[in-house]
């Protein structure tokens, strides 16, 4: 394309509302329209409270099932609360939690942008990625749906609700607050890195799902692997159970999200996208393709959005030519 332009190609300037810097985005999409932020808000706090509600519905509903299954001798339905964490248990409640949260997020994900946890939505705020006002509305979507989807769970299935969160025997309240931590820096980094906009941006919620697994694999033991006060509170308000460490499911999520978006800023500080450039470089320079008042179509080859690069020319800002 850089050797030979056809005649029809013109250099025709960018449509109003068009994002230049992503200029392969623009290829068949409509120019923005002006916001209305009292109706988006609005739909936010609907989606997240039906996407954490979702969630939090399955992986409970699996979570009950399988603890009235392994709970020792005698006939079903079984006493779940006095289920034995057994290494089988344990995966399989990692799988529910891991799959439910998949499968929400993909679904969600281009729609609100599929945060289903306080904590969360709170590491988002800090890096500027969701207003203040906007995360305080949907973060309480997110608690009440957590709320809704316990509820649900305790009136459908036999048995007490046992789908709480709890610190495993010998496990310190302390230890207890810093693995919530750990895990969900986990999570917040991920879903910071993943989430950005490149080639592989339409399976991130494979990533994020993976990521939440294996959180889950070690964190369900010994804490319960909450990483989300939505998962916690549910529970709790439902059986009435507030243990006296609940707090360690607020404020080390809280931390954990604040380290992930720490680690995230530094990145960006540093640039990290220039560390390994190229890495989403598909070969095929960046084209805009434009229609002019008079209806005209022209096809622009932006020279500007070509960089040097380990196998000759990389479109700039390839992270955004998907």
């Amino acid at each position: 394309m850089a050797g030979h332009k056809s005649g029809t190609t013109s250099r025709t300037a960018p449509l109003e509302g068009a994002d230049s810097e992503n200029a392969s985005l623009n290829v068949g999409s409509r120019v923005p329209l002006k916001q209305n932020i009292p109706r988006d808000y609005a739909l936010a706090v609907f989606g997240e409270f039906l996407g954490t509600f979702l969630f939090l519905f399955f992986a409970f509903g699996g979570t009950q099932a399988v603890k009235i299954n392994h709970s020792g001798s005698g006939t079903l339905p079984k006493d779940p609360t006095s289920a034995i964490p057994s290494p089988d248990l344990l995966l399989y409640v990692s799988i529910c939690f891991g799959f439910a949260l998949t499968v929400n997020v993909w679904v969600f994900y281009r729609v609100t942008g599929a945060l289903f946890n306080p904590a969360i939505t709170f590491g988002c705020v800090l890096v500027g990625g969701v207003p203040p006002l906007k995360g305080a509305l949907i973060g309480i979507a997110q608690l009440v749906g957590g709320i809704a989807a316990s509820g649900l769970v305790e009136g459908l299935t036999p048995g007490q609700l046992a789908v709480g969160t709890a610190l495993a025997k010998d496990v310190s309240i302390v230890q207890g607050l810093f693995i919530e931590v750990f895990l969900t820096a986990q999570l917040m980094i991920t879903i910071f890195l993943v989430g950005n906009l490149h080639r592989a941006t339409f399976i991130a919620p494979l990533g994020i799902g993976f990521s939440f697994f294996i959180t889950q694999l070690f964190g369900v033991y010994f804490t319960g692997g909450s990483l989300n006060p939505a998962r916690s509170l549910g529970p709790a308000v439902v059986t009435g159970d507030f243990p006296g460490y609940h707090w360690i499911y607020w404020v080390g999520p809280g931390l954990g999200a604040a380290l992930g978006a720490a680690v995230y800023k530094f990145l960006l500080l540093v640039n990290y996208k220039t560390l390994n450039p190229g890495q989403d470089d598909d070969g095929l320079a960046v084209v805009r393709c434009e229609v002019g008042r008079g209806g005209r179509s022209g096809e622009t080859y932006d020279e500007s959005q070509v960089v040097s690069g380990p196998s000759g020319i990389v479109p700039k800002g390839s992270d955004e030519n998907v």
